[in-house]
């Protein structure tokens, strides 16, 4: 047996030494973070001064005095819209606390903090207060960096180099040439160069201020020369983008990981009727130490978005959240959860998350289903009407359907797609007919002439559950063929061995239920109204109507998140995730990094 040679053991601290160390700990923590905000709050304040300068010529004039011959300004006060764009995107990727960013600033504020302190060494500099008042500025904001520095720690993606150089080279050619031709539309001197014309718009690309009036050739109005410098500034914002850009999450679901899930759903599946569509594809997975349990997310738009409850054993669960929440600080990402259930909802809050009630699903137990009494009286109704004009049903599991049979009713499905984005992300599986979900079970719905009219198909929940994933039909079939299926597959839910069913999600349900009740407030009145007015365009109240006529059990769901002023840009990755939302994105560069490369989004 062999033995290893330890290390000469450390004596051990007395409770009082172990106490003053976690009070310096704390007390270094809370230096490192005020360091920190200073660093945003200093780049904010140099944000307005700029854009004021901009947009006030004598101001402007004061700046630009102060910065050229004897005087000079503190760091990026130029009184141009380059460099407000520049400290106003500095201040943002500052607060995500981006280490690019970090070093950027050291690298801008450093140097020019020596050249100032070396300027100060000659009389005609130091005889000037102002710059004194620059060298301490720009002294106390490299200081501030130094300090809050183990504050900037999220890495960013590697190919953003590459992604920012070919943003740079673009964006210049495009606004160098916009620049010129308006310029040379706009130029009060005839006959003047080319060349002088270039340059003068890259000048004022830089500033506003009298840095290209040395050409004398040159007289364009001074909209112009805010223009162009727009232009640049515009530039140098997609610049900085692609060099700050988060990572986008590109290691997908692997075949490894999807079977670990699909073993946690067989023990666990129970629990949430959203579990099943963890195994989307286009989602990556992280997985608590004990690997008994685990959280599916998508990054979208620097948000990581979870959905759902994590899978797997409850009493794991916080070592998932623990991973995922450092996974997100570590590449600055904003986390939050869709639809997460009540009893999830309470775990990631003792990890800091608050919560936002979403609304409702729709949860129908089988054995209490009845078209039965006059509350289902449209249902009943619905069901009789189209069983006379022919339509029938047949309910399979995936595996028990044939190949060929297969495609042609997902080539079907295809076609009645309502547009041509695939939509759903938390409550969606995202594919139809493939052999690894030969448990998810299909209604087929036929007329009279044996031609297919409607699909609709059903993710496993547990072992007795189902868990409504599409819903597709021939727009050109009868009316109520959706009530049909629906009720047909309750009532003849024991052929397949199915207890539950979980139908449509209904946004803000309890608002549309409460805002018609006798003795609402008017805010509630106001916002119901607002809902309903907004159901014009996005199915809402309809959602919540259609799943209201099976007197559903309605299970509340929330939205997660850390912080509320993140609430706009979670609702815009959410929309993006779901398929409301397509934005144009910059060209995507494959990032070098080992294992299996990821399957784009």
């Amino acid at each position: 047996m062999s033995v290893q040679q330890s290390a000469p053991a450390k004596e051990p601290r007395t409770p009082d030494a172990r106490r003053k160390a976690s009070t310096a700990d704390r007390g270094g923590g809370a230096v490192r973070r005020r360091a920190a905000v200073s660093t945003v709050r200093y780049l904010r304040l140099l944000a307005v001064l700029n854009v004021v300068a901009v947009v006030s010529l004598p101001f402007g004039e004061e700046v630009h005095e102060h910065n050229a011959g004897e005087y000079f300004t503190p760091y990026l006060a130029t009184a141009g819209l380059v460099s407000a764009a520049l400290a106003l995107f500095l201040a943002i990727v500052m607060r995500r606390r981006k280490r690019a960013a970090w070093i950027f600033n050291l690298l801008l504020a450093g140097p020019l903090l020596v050249l100032y302190g070396a300027a100060l060494t000659q009389d005609r500099y130091r005889q000037h207060w102002f710059n004194w008042l620059s060298v301490l500025l720009t002294g106390l904001f490299v200081v501030a960096l130094l300090l809050g520095r183990r504050e900037f720690h999220a890495v960013g993606d590697r190919s953003n180099p590459r992604l920012a150089l070919a943003v740079g080279a673009g964006g210049l050619l495009v606004g160098t040439a916009l620049g010129t031709a308006l310029v040379s539309a706009t130029n009060r001197v005839p006959g003047t160069p080319l060349s002088d014309r270039i340059a003068y718009t890259l000048l004022r690309g830089v500033s506003v201020g009298p840095l290209a009036d040395r050409f004398d050739t040159v007289a364009a109005p001074r909209w112009v020369d805010v223009l162009v410098n727009g232009l640049t500034a515009g530039t140098f914002l997609l610049v900085l983008y692609a060099c700050f850009r988060s990572p986008r999450g590109l290691e997908l679901l692997g075949e490894q990981d999807e079977a670990r899930l699909r073993a946690l759903l067989a023990r666990h599946g129970e629990r949430d009727s959203l579990g099943y569509f963890a195994l989307r594809r286009d989602k990556a997975v992280i997985w608590s130490p004990s690997g008994k349990a685990a959280i599916a997310y998508g990054v979208v738009g620097g948000v990581t978005l979870a959905s759902g409850d994590p899978i797997g054993d409850p009493e794991a669960w916080p070592g998932a959240i623990d991973a995922w929440l450092r996974e997100a600080r570590r590449h600055a990402w904003t986390p939050a959860v869709m639809g997460a259930s009540e009893e999830a909802g309470t775990v990631y809050a003792r990890h800091g998350m608050d919560a936002l009630e979403l609304g409702d699903e729709a949860v129908v137990e089988t054995a209490e289903f009845t078209l039965e009494g006059r509350a289902m009286r449209g249902v009943r109704q619905a069901h009789k009407r189209v069983r006379r004009a022919g339509y029938t049903i047949r309910v399979r599991r995936h595996e028990a359907i044939p190949e060929a049979e297969m495609s042609v009713l997902t080539d079907r499905a295809d076609q009645w797609r309502d547009g041509e984005t695939e939509r759903g992300f938390s409550m969606a599986l995202g594919r139809l007919g493939d052999p690894a979900d030969g448990r998810c079970v299909m209604l087929e719905c036929r007329d009279g002439d044996g031609t297919a009219r409607a699909v609709l198909s059903f993710v496993p929940w547990g072992e007795r559950g189902l868990s409504l994933d599409l819903m597709r039909r021939d727009r050109d079939c009868d009316n109520g063929l959706m009530e049909f299926m629906v009720a047909e597959l309750l009532l003849r839910a024991d052929e397949i061995g199915v207890d539950r069913l979980s139908l449509n999600f209904a946004m803000f349900r309890s608002v549309f239920e409460r805002g018609t009740r006798l003795g609402a407030g008017p805010v509630l009145r106001l916002w119901c109204s607002v809902l309903t007015f907004l159901s014009r365009w996005w199915q809402l109240e309809s959602l919540y109507r259609a799943n209201a006529k099976y007197r559903p059990v309605w299970e509340p769901r929330y939205l997660l998140f850390e912080k509320s002023a993140d609430l706009p840009r979670i609702g815009v990755a959410a929309a993006r995730a779901e398929g409301f939302l397509a934005p144009p994105a910059l060209p995507r560069f494959p990032a070098r990094r080992p294992g299996r490369a990821g399957r784009p989004s």
